[in-house]
């Protein structure tokens, strides 16, 4: 999420107009907009200001990493095509070297079927085609990872 995006769920949140937050901070409506539109970003004094008005600490008020944001973006902007052209797996082995360790340690075989049989189930009980079977697995195994870990 973006700090625009950040200003805009905050105000939200605390059920104010552009028009109420603007005339707290002694500007004009359509500066709050050009915040919340990432157009051009408030002083550090309009943003304690900000966190005041809705209650929040200044660091989470404009809580957002840029180089998430980034990444966030580079991924977006990445083509099918140029998507094909990647090999992910190598790609992730570099931070993750497990993916290219595994495959001389473990017995895929015995894992093929029971995964098989699950995206057979994922396809069939919510008409998911291949692509889409795979990430909702993936996504599972994730959310199972996550839960692991919190």
């Amino acid at each position: 999420m973006n700090l625009g995006q950040q200003l805009a769920k905050a105000r939200k949140k605390n059920g104010m107009s552009q028009e109420e937050v603007a005339e707290k901070l002694g500007v004009s409506r359509q500066t709050i907009s050009k915040w919340e539109l990432d157009e051009t970003v408030p002083d550090i004094y309009q943003a304690k200001k900000l966190a005041v008005i809705y209650h929040l600490s200044l660091d989470k008020l404009i809580e957002f990493d840029i180089e998430t944001e980034k990444i966030k973006e580079t991924i977006a902007s990445i083509s099918e095509e140029t998507s094909q052209k990647i090999d992910w797996n190598k790609m992730w082995s570099q931070k993750y070297p497990v993916l290219q360790q595994y495959k001389t340690e473990v017995q895929t075989d015995e894992y093929v079927q029971s995964l098989k049989k699950m995206l057979i189930k994922l396809k069939k009980d919510h008409g998911y085609d291949d692509q889409d079977a795979f990430l909702v697995l993936k996504d599972i195994l994730a959310s199972i990872w996550n839960h692991k870990k919190g």
